[in-house]
Formats: structure tokens, sequence, C-alpha cells
């Protein structure tokens, strides 16, 4: 199956003679599948998350997005993506509507295609009513869900979630999740960031397992089991990420 990411020998050192936060990760995440990326608090997450989506510039390596890289060819890549951000750096003056066609324009999406997915995501995550007031007074659930509509707009063939259900109720969540299966069988694919171990279990195809910047397991849950019959997914990771020291940033 054809690469969708490739994480090559990627390294991010914030201060030089410690630690590296991500050290020399080689990766590989397929066409179509959805990957889920978990680790303890200051696994360095964020920070290849970060770096997959060109907001921090790797200290060595390089990442490839269908082939294109993030450091050479920055724009490339990013028309690919679609990203939702563990937190929410929005436009708070601009109405919902706004803020969508700003994205919309972004990505160069023509009037009749945003037209349709905004009305189609709108009426799906029970925004339509809340679409013409600002985005400051909006809840944490229902900016979590403006945030998850702008980044599909252009349907990218990547879609990034760095701790996607954060904020949503449970209906919300399970829409969520029935949006990242859709996208998939689409062909596209999905890389996720969660601490919330049975989604992970449940919906990914893959699982990779990040402790202090290093990566320590990857594949299928039958793959990290290795033996370990009926193991769930949050023994398998108590298992591999059972030391001590670990920072608590990410």
């Amino acid at each position: 199956m054809e690469n969708m990411i490739e994480f090559k020998n990627l390294t991010k050192n914030y201060a030089k003679g410690k630690a590296n936060a991500v050290d020399k990760l080689n990766m590989e995440v397929r066409r179509g599948e959805v990957f889920g990326f978990i680790g303890p608090n200051g696994a360095g997450k964020t920070t290849t998350i970060k770096m997959l989506m060109g907001i921090l510039k790797p200290t060595e390596g390089d990442i490839l997005i269908d082939g294109t890289s993030i450091i050479t060819d920055p724009i490339a890549a990013k028309a690919k993506i679609g990203y939702v951000p563990d937190g929410h750096d929005l436009y708070e003056r601009l109405t919902g509507i706004e803020y969508l066609n700003f994205l919309a324009d972004i990505y160069h999406v023509s009037q009749d295609e945003r037209k349709a997915h905004i009305e189609k995501y709108l009426k799906y995550f029970e925004l339509e009513e809340a679409a013409n007031s600002q985005i400051r007074s909006y809840s944490r659930g229902m900016k979590q869900k403006i945030t998850v509509i702008g980044s599909l707009l252009h349907q990218p063939q990547l879609w990034v979630l760095d701790e996607p259900m954060v904020g949503l109720d449970p209906r919300a969540s399970h829409l969520l999740k029935e949006e990242i299966h859709a996208h998939c069988q689409k062909g596209n694919t999905v890389f996720f960031s969660t601490h919330v171990l049975d989604v992970a279990e449940k919906m990914c195809d893959r699982i990779g397992i990040i402790n202090k910047g290093k990566l320590i397991a990857e594949g299928t849950l039958d793959e990290l089991r290795s033996g370990e019959k009926g193991a769930s997914l949050e023994q398998l990771f108590l298992e591999l990420t059972d030391d001590e020291g670990v920072e608590t940033h990410a």
C-alpha cells in the first residue's frame, strides 16, 4: 500500500545538550488508513504533529506527505492536509460562516464546492443556528466543531487530528468518529493523537507508540500484542511505557 506520510529520521531538539523532544523518528502511515499516534504526556506527540504541519522546523530529518517534503515544498504539502489542533486558535471576532469562507479561500475551494460542504457539515455537526454568531460566543465544544468543519472543506488527502474528542459531547464524538471512517473509505488518510485509548483501540487500523521522543512500537493491535492474547491497548501501553522520568510537557 502506498504511503501517505513518511517520517524520515525526524529529530527535534529545543536545547542543545538535553534529550531530543523527538529522536530519529522513522515511521510510515499508509494511504486509506486510520493511524493512531499515542504516548504519555511529554512523549513528543504534539511536537511531531507540529513538525508534520510545518509549524516547527525539525532539527534533522524530513517528512514527506504523499511524496512532497514539508520542508522543501511546504505550500504544496500543506495543501494536502486538514488540521484540527489541540486547542482553539480561532479568529473569534469572525462569525462561524465568515471563518469557514476564509478557510475555503485559503484552500481555493470553489463557490459551489464550499457551499455544498459548508451546508453539509454545519447540518451534520448541528451548528446551523450558530453559524452567523461570532465564534467568541461559542462553547468549547462548538469551537471544536467549527475547527473540524474548517479542516474538511477542501476534502484533504490527509486529515490530522490532535486530541480531537476534547470538548465534544458524546453525540458529537460519535459523529466525528463516523466522519473519520467515512473520510478513509474515500481513500484518504487520518492521523490522530489521543489519550483516549479505547477510542484508538476501536478505530485505528495501525498504532504508533512514542515515549521520550522515540518510537517504541508500531503496528496493528494484534502485532502489538505479539503473543499476549486478548491484551487491551491500555495494558500494552502501560507495559511499553512503564518507566520513570517522563516529562510533563508535549
